[in-house]
């Protein structure tokens, strides 16, 4: 088989699993694979405004259905990802980030100061849209999540019905300087998921491809 025939088969074999089986667990060398795909995501100016909430004890999952409209994948997965967004992206988180970035590549602070100057640009002409712009970011991370835990055989269910504040809460994120955006319910699904079965529906590549 190819690598592009393996990639649609496990992107058919994937769905948003409902019932997980909550007594098989990730290993820690396949969770190191998903968290560094989650890390290698891409993002504006390569910024990464977010922070990935990874909860895996049992007595904090147990919690989180009430957050989450009652549905039990937050408690029931392997590893349930918060993916947060950071509130702003104030000059100096971006001075932070060109430092960061010339440490890792070896050139001086000064080198970089064009590209500074064109993230400062973008950022302060912002004004109060800088959660929504971040946020946006955490869904490209969410995908790179989704595909590689596809990849790998590993279930896993995006979840935006959660009740933010109250995720917040949980997670010991009110206050400060990243909010909860967006989830996903990680592990292995129960043979009680019906859903499994279901017959994936998407529209045609004729109705939602247009070649220009």
């Amino acid at each position: 088989m190819s690598l592009g025939q393996t990639v649609l088969q496990q992107l058919a074999w994937r769905y948003a699993t409902k019932v997980f089986d909550a007594t098989r667990k990730i290993s820690a060398d396949d969770w190191k694979t998903l968290e560094t795909a989650m890390i290698h995501a891409p993002s504006s100016f390569g910024l990464q405004p977010w922070k990935f909430m990874v909860v895996t004890t049992q007595s904090v999952k147990d919690q989180l259905p009430e957050a989450a409209w009652g549905q039990s994948q937050p408690r029931d997965c392997s590893h349930f990802v918060v993916i947060a967004a950071r509130k702003t992206t104030d000059p100096d988180y971006v001075q932070k980030f060109i430092e960061t970035t010339a440490t890792i590549q070896g050139v001086p602070v000064s080198a970089l100061d064009g590209f500074k100057q064109a993230i400062l640009l973008k950022t302060t002409g912002m004004k109060n849209g800088h959660l929504e712009w971040n946020s946006r970011q955490c869904y490209i991370a969410l995908g790179f999540l989704l595909e590689t835990a596809a990849m790998m055989g590993i279930d896993a269910c995006p979840m935006e019905g959660i009740v933010r504040d109250k995720f917040d809460e949980f997670l010991g994120l009110s206050g400060g300087e990243y909010t909860s955006t967006v989830a996903c319910a990680l592990g292995y699904r129960s043979s009680q998921d019906k859903y499994a079965s279901a017959r994936k529906v998407r529209y045609s590549a004729s109705d939602v491809v247009q070649y220009i």
